[in-house]
């Protein structure tokens, strides 16, 4: 059986017919995508298509149990496809999908999960992170 696997340029086809504007950022199989006044970067790296959000930033020190609490609710309630998570010091929402048998429709529903994650999630999150 002969299995055709997907690239970068499986991702940008897909990306253009969601109608998403996109800027490559490095030779090849780095995007930034615009997304509710902030920036998804997309990250082909066989065998994964990585997206990620930085969120904001924790001070050194912070331990915010408020902010953490909700980023785990959120996890389990409001996200399907993506989480949010800590990296060193920043909240990230992030999401993997496996690059060898990535579908159009997958593709569409993480992105759309995390418009709607940045435009009714982020502002709460913003303000639990400056209280």
């Amino acid at each position: 059986m002969l299995r055709f696997m997907r690239s970068a340029k499986d991702v940008e086809a897909y990306l253009t017919r969601l109608n998403r504007q996109f800027r490559q950022v490095d030779g090849e199989g780095t995007y930034l995508i615009p997304s509710n006044g902030t920036q998804i970067a997309l990250r082909v790296d066989p065998p994964l298509v990585v997206l990620r959000v930085h969120i904001g930033d924790i001070k050194k020190g912070d331990a915010d149990l408020g902010l953490f609490k909700r980023l785990l609710q959120l996890n389990a309630k409001g996200l399907v496809h993506a989480s949010y998570g800590i990296d060193d010091d920043r909240i990230v929402l992030s999401a993997a999908l496996e690059l060898e048998n990535l579908d159009f429709n997958e593709l569409e529903a993480t992105l759309d999960e995390i418009d709607i994650a940045l435009a009714q999630q982020l502002p709460e999150l913003r303000k639990l992170a400056q209280a």
